[in-house]
């Protein structure tokens, strides 16, 4: 099934052993990982015939990438592969599943796609997963994985990146979600690899802080100092000298959990205030270090409209300090005299200075959005064509639609500019043939995102990796943290790969799946995919993602369930958004309930009187009637609603419609009010107004009228009947 590909040794060696094992393949950028996924594809579906195949990637350009590739190498007919995102509707993407041999999926979609049961992985014969060092936490990846090895009939599972991480325990956990069995790791410099490995030359090139630039350094340092020596006089750390970010962040996480217990001392509460303005300080000098004035410039000013009519105390005592404002003051007279950082200049030198010599694709790689705009701005101004590359928009902030990231790609490789201005979002697995020089604007302390950004460049010619470093300032510590993470990395992998014999006998029925649950239904709001909804499907309920206007769940046509987190719960209080739900719920459903999740003390959470906490509770119990269940987790808010939804529809209740709190047109009332008869749903309710043109006409009608309608047998016009002829009795 392969065609005009011819697989090197290494390729096959991986092959031999992902075909009999889930494994995890390490490979560096450019050396063919999908092409070892596009051998395995072939091996499945021939041992597997009428198989499927599906290859997940986290976003629509790679997805766009193994296309091509398979359009390119495989022996398929091109209809019978399928490209599934975002972009496509549910229903459609359910055609093309049906139809398809080898699909192609972002996993949001996708996972949205099985908890409603809308696919089936039991079919598929082989998954893999790109970028495998995604499979951690609540990522999309770790749920899809662990659904498939409880449905599929055949499984297997190849994970594929070229840097998994430097932790142990993230390897570890990896490894774990997608329940690999063995690891297939290569080097640069092992030998089966290195005849194919373009030779790279990488340059540091460092920069002095300017004197104007390190004044405001020390306004800024002042004022973190003096954060951290009030946490220190409250004896939460023992020393302010050398804490990292991640140090800081951790600190405060642990201070939030005491206060969830439900510890309120003054001390603690002002520590993970100061904790809070320290890391905005931490990030100024870290923008003013690493990347120059402008982009300190427009993150001071962020935080000042946003201190306007914010809340957060943490917020207001930053914008308060006499430090903090001086560093602002200064800031913006740099500003105002158009100084910026010495690495633009170095930058316009050296990208001038390549293109000189003949260099026709260059990829300049910044952290923040800020600065990737002012290096094309500067690039600009001097006739050198670029053009950002960044995620999607965020609030007040540039972003790129996936539509304009492929066509900003595709012009890139057809060189209609020279240099690619990219953010985070370029850094993985973009495959751009003949890309001469990737310029750093800063060193960044992460292996895997050092080895993606290095991986853009000598994928197929030489290469060249530039990194700008500013003296005696944090980018001096992120190359050797990086350069440390990385060598712990391949170290942590070569141990692993002898001790990664995992349980090849594991129970793959991962949860105990109560077969009664299989013929219930329960509607859930398609903003509510979490772990809910996973654990729902995972039980065996038929979950239908919708657009709910009230309510976060259905379990049957009179119960409506919203749930929220302790601190949401009250969030809502105080912002208002509680009364009007629960207004909404109570006008369009006989049974609402509200579910309450989480272990924290509902009277710490937020810096609300109790009394107020207090005050809400009696008027949801009593001034509205709606119930109150208190749940631990969301299994435990899961099996409650299993529990509802089945004595609901044993009853009789199992007939969900779909109520609207606001119906917006006459033909939505019309439909809102005849769905409210028994045995009613929304297709009934539109077909019975289709037949009989008005609501009158349709209570009017007798039985043998009624069935004449579309989807109306018997039992439901004898039920509508019974409900219209019936005199109301006050009991």
């Amino acid at each position: 099934m392969i065609k005009d590909f011819k697989p090197r040794l290494y390729q096959e060696t991986i092959l031999a052993t992902a075909s009999k094992h889930n494994t995890l393949i390490v490979l560096p950028t450019g050396l063919g990982k999908t092409n070892i996924f596009l051998m395995l594809a072939a091996n499945r579906l021939k041992n597997y015939p009428g198989s499927k195949i599906l290859l997940i990637g986290p976003t629509k350009p790679l997805i766009d990438q193994y296309f091509e590739v398979f359009r390119r190498h495989f022996e398929i007919d091109e209809r019978q592969m399928a490209i599934m995102t975002g972009f496509v509707k549910p229903e459609k993407r359910k055609t093309l599943w049906e139809s398809s041999t080898v699909i192609f999926s972002t996993p949001q979609g996708l996972e949205n796609d099985i908890i409603s049961s809308k696919i089936s992985l039991e079919n598929v014969s082989l998954i893999g997963f790109d970028e495998a060092h995604r499979a951690v936490g609540d990522y999309s990846y770790v749920w899809i994985a662990k659904k498939y090895l409880n449905e599929a009939k055949f499984p297997r599972i190849a994970g594929m990146t070229a840097s998994p991480g430097s932790d142990v325990e993230k390897i570890m956990e990896v490894c774990s979600n997608l329940m690999i069995e063995e690891i297939e790791v290569r080097k640069e410099e092992d030998s089966d690899v290195k005849p194919y490995i373009q030779e790279m030359e990488v340059g540091y090139v460092k920069v002095d802080l300017p004197e104007k630039f390190a004044d405001v350094g020390k306004s800024l340092q002042l004022c973190i100092k003096s954060k951290l020596d009030a946490v220190k006089k409250f004896g939460y750390i023992s020393t302010t000298f050398g804490l990292t970010k991640s140090e800081l962040l951790k600190l405060q996480s642990a201070l939030h959990g005491r206060l969830a217990q439900g510890e309120k001392d003054f001390m603690l509460l002002r520590s993970v205030s100061l904790l809070a303005e320290a890391m905005k300080a931490g990030h100024a000098l870290e923008l003013l270090e690493t990347q120059g004035i402008s982009p300190l410039y427009k993150y001071f000013q962020r935080l000042q409209e946003e201190g306007k009519t914010s809340k957060v105390k943490a917020l207001k005592n930053l914008l308060a300090d006499g430090n903090f404002k001086a560093s602002i003051t200064k800031t913006s007279a740099l500003y105002e005299e158009k100084v910026d950082h010495p690495k633009l200049e170095e930058l316009k030198g050296i990208i001038s200075a390549e293109i000189k010599r003949g260099v026709s694709k260059i990829i300049v790689f910044s952290q923040y959005r800020d600065s990737a705009l002012k290096i094309k701005e500067d690039l600009d101004a001097i006739g050198i064509k670029s053009e950002i590359f960044v995620g999607q928009a965020k609030k007040g902030a540039t972003g790129l639609s996936q539509k304009e990231q492929k066509a900003i790609l595709d012009r890139f490789r057809n060189s209609e500019f020279n240099v690619l201005v990219a953010t985070s979002i370029g850094e993985e697995g973009l495959d751009i043939v003949k890309v001469d020089t990737v310029i750093f604007y800063e060193p960044i302390p992460s292996a895997i995102r050092s080895i993606q950004r290095r991986g853009r460049t000598g994928r197929q010619e030489k290469g060249r990796v530039i990194v700008l470093v500013t003296r005696n300032t944090r980018d001096e510590a992120f190359r050797w943290v990086a350069y440390h993470k990385e060598k712990r990395m391949h170290r942590i992998l070569n141990e692993l790969k002898s001790r990664i014999k995992l349980d090849k006998k594991r129970d793959t029925l991962i949860n105990y799946v109560d077969k009664n649950s299989k013929s219930m239904k329960i509607f859930a709001d398609y903003r509510e995919k979490g772990p809910v909804a996973k654990e729902l499907s995972d039980k065996g309920v038929s979950v239908e993602l919708k657009s709910l206007p009230i309510g976060d769940y259905l379990c049957s046509s009179r119960v409506a369930v919203e749930i929220k987190t302790v601190e949401d719960f009250v969030s809502s209080i105080i912002d208002g958004r509680l009364l009007q739900q629960l207004k909404e719920l109570k006008r369009a459903y006989e049974r609402p309930l509200v579910i309450i999740e989480g272990s924290n003390d509902i009277y710490s959470v937020r810096k609300v009187h109790p009394n107020a906490i207090r005050g809400m509770l009696a008027t949801i119990a009593v001034d509205f009637g709606i119930p109150l269940l208190k749940t631990a987790d969301y299994r435990e808010t899961a099996e409650i609603l299993i529990a509802i939804a089945r004595r609901e529809q044993e009853k009789g209740y199992d007939d969900i419609r779909l109520h609207s709190a606001k119906p917006l047109t006459l033909k939505e009332q019309q439909e809102y009010l005849v769905s409210a008869l028994p045995g009613v749903e929304s297709a009934i309710a539109k077909s019975l107004l289709k037949q009989f043109k008005t609501i009158k006409r349709i209570i009017n009608a007798k039985e043998d009228k009624l069935k004449r309608a579309e989807l109306v047998g018997d039992r439901k016009a004898a039920e509508i009947r019974r409900v219209v002829d019936s005199e109301y009795k006050d009991q």
